[in-house]
């Protein structure tokens, strides 16, 4: 891993350090792990990249010009069987998905990031999404997870390429 930059997302135990502010965050249940698995419910190890932004039309007008729209019926595959697995599909889908979107608003604003994509290998683990948090402290299911207005501003200050670095020295 690179020396790290003004402009990296870089997790600590304290929240994410990003744009000279320290943004308090939620990760994990399986806390922070090396060897990510599907359903595993940890946050990985790694040096990842911001990939994308998603929002919903429906509920906020776009964030930032790069910002693409979730309409009705998208939804993430975590289908490890299939050759979708880890990618946006479309309904109708039979395989195992997540509905991105959904009736609460913790996928209004979903930063992407390149965690097992775009070459996914099954049972690696799915999406890894910097979205809004249920309340501070709820765990996720691996994403990275913040208060609303500070998701907002960071997505303001985020583009495609920021690195989100989750520090081995972080793991169990």
């Amino acid at each position: 891993m690179s020396a790290k930059g003004p402009m990296d997302m870089v997790l600590t135990r304290q929240g994410l350090r990003f744009a000279g502010q320290l943004w308090p965050c939620t990760i994990g249940k399986g806390a922070i792990v090396r060897d990510k698995r599907e359903g595993d419910g940890a946050t990985p190890v790694g040096c990842h990249r911001i990939t994308g932004l998603l929002y919903r039309p429906d509920r906020m007008a776009p964030p930032t010009p790069w910002a693409r729209a979730i309409r009705p019926g998208d939804l993430w595959s975590d289908d490890v069987t299939d050759p979708t697995y880890n990618q946006m599909v479309r309904a109708p889908y039979t395989g195992s998905h997540e509905n991105l979107r959904r009736a609460d608003p913790l996928y209004d604003l979903i930063l992407l990031s390149d965690w097992n994509w775009p070459k996914a290998i099954p049972g690696r683990g799915s999406a890894i999404f910097l979205h809004r948090w249920r309340r501070p402290g709820f765990p996720t299911e691996g994403c990275i997870a913040f208060r609303p207005d500070h998701l907002s501003r960071i997505v303001q200050l985020a583009h495609p390429g920021t690195r989100v670095i989750v520090a081995e020295s972080l793991s169990h």
